[in-house]
């Protein structure tokens, strides 16, 4: 699954300690247990919640959670405007979709704006759960049907296109420790896997990706990986 393109690195990993979790939502009810769920599991807090597109670009920053579950029709716009807006400010914030829609658009356009996840309501508590700390641990949780249709559309428009090369040498412009980055992603490791074995932290191994995604000129960690295997 196609990773964000981080812009910029987070000073604080927030590791520790419980998951931090805001909501995007409007409807108050389903709010309310969006925030139950939350916080009945003992490794995750939820620290806020917002009914708008406004309410959550200006709030969302300053409540710093580890991970966003988002509503995609909101009353001045739409989740997919939030995650386009926070995501390439707040590397470190996993987003995920919580959603009726299963529009295909909607769907491609939420996973380039820099959503790592798409559930379709109603969604059990333990799937809920299970997604928070699955895209924590840099996995890219999707409801059964979102997945399918992913698989589909690869299918489709197999193999995967590429840009072609721009011209000059990228293979000399990757430093050391960003080949073995990409080394690394290419054997199908995590960020935090990547992070451990470097011995550095997970918010310097995004700091490289958003290098190497810059120098490659891809926005993907799929494309990233087969750009490299052909500049091998």
């Amino acid at each position: 699954m196609a990773e964000r393109v981080p812009k910029s690195p987070i000073p604080d990993e927030r590791t520790a300690g419980p998951i931090h979790v805001a909501l995007i939502e409007d409807d108050a009810g389903t709010r309310a247990s969006l925030r139950e769920i939350v916080e009945t599991a003992d490794d995750c807090r939820c620290v806020g919640e917002f009914a708008s597109v406004a309410e959550a670009v200006g709030g969302i920053p300053t409540v710093h959670p580890r991970v966003v579950l988002v509503d995609v029709n909101l009353p001045d716009g739409t989740g997919v405007d939030c995650v386009r807006t926070l995501a390439p400010t707040m590397p470190s914030t996993e987003f995920v979709m919580l959603t009726l829609y299963q529009d295909g658009d909607i769907l491609f356009d939420a996973l380039a704006a820099g959503a790592h996840g798409y559930l379709i309501k109603p969604v059990r508590v333990d799937e809920l759960l299970a997604a928070i700390r699955d895209v924590v641990e840099g996995g890219a949780p999707m409801s059964s049907m979102v997945a399918r249709r992913i698989v589909r559309s690869f299918e489709r428009h197999a193999p995967a296109h590429v840009a072609p090369l721009p011209k000059g040498s990228e293979m000399l412009e990757l430093a050391p420790r960003e080949r073995e980055v990409l080394d690394l992603l290419a054997a199908g490791a995590m960020y935090k896997e990547v992070a451990k074995q470097l011995g550095v932290s997970r918010n310097t191994v995004i700091t490289y990706i958003r290098r190497i995604y810059r120098k490659l000129h891809v926005h993907s960690r799929h494309h990233a990986v087969e750009r490299y295997r052909r500049m091998q």
